[in-house]
């Protein structure tokens, strides 16, 4: 599972791969900054009081959003560069898997409403695991890179079967190859944590996934196009 990821890196540098990374990273970071504009805001009024009790919330609630800007920085990705991986899957498949039929799964517009779906997900569980990751850091953080694995894994795997299948046969097809997804999902969590290189999960996501899928059939040989 993970030589799909190793095969995703060697095309890092397609042209299809270049537009959502580019707007993917410019509008996560512009909700970073509405999240960090508001949250300055509700902080201020905190700080406006009196007292040490003031100062210490307003210094743990600036922990606080500076922790929750960091693990939500990849759902805010996934929202925006989601609107623009069907072109990734697209280009894996014309490199590598040039004998399949064009794809008559689900539209563009469908898949990108199922990233937007994925991304409040994991932004929903991240907000709710925040609190424990500071109270228990290790177990926080080990719950909130679970989130993140198996919802990268099972969310990006089923965007890119659904360009190939109805819901029902994607579902299924994910249940099958759950272990390898998973392993996968949680090698792209990995990188989720790690500043510049998570601006390339959505598409490394996307074409690890879409590699996993067609080489989960035995008939499907990765090939290289170029040749």
């Amino acid at each position: 599972m993970l030589k799909a990821l190793v095969l995703a890196f060697h095309q890092l540098f397609d042209p299809a791969f270049r537009k959502p990374v580019l707007l993917g990273a410019a509008g996560a970071l512009a909700g970073l900054l509405a999240i960090g504009a508001l949250a300055s805001w509700a902080l201020g009024d905190i700080a406006a009081g009196t007292g040490w009790f003031a100062g210490v919330a307003a210094a743990a609630g600036g922990v606080l959003v500076l922790f929750a800007a960091w693990w939500l920085f990849v759902p805010l990705l996934l929202a925006v560069s989601g609107l623009f991986l069907d072109g990734v899957a697209a280009a894996v498949e014309r490199r590598h898997y040039p004998a399949l039929p064009a794809a008559t799964g689900a539209t563009a517009t469908s898949q990108a409403w199922a990233g937007l779906v994925l991304a409040a997900k994991m932004a929903g569980l991240t907000l709710v695991l925040l609190p424990l990751s500071l109270l228990l850091p290790m177990i926080g953080t080990l719950g909130l890179w679970a989130v993140a694995a198996i919802g990268l894994g099972e969310g990006l795997f089923e965007g890119v079967a659904l360009r190939r299948m109805d819901r029902g046969a994607a579902e299924a097809l994910r249940r099958r190859r759950r272990g390898a997804i998973w392993t996968l999902g949680g090698a792209l969590a990995a990188m989720a944590a790690v500043p510049v290189l998570n601006l390339l999960v959505p598409v490394l996501g996307t074409a690890a996934m879409t590699h996993l899928l067609h080489r989960s059939d035995v008939s499907s040989k990765p090939t290289d196009s170029r040749g």
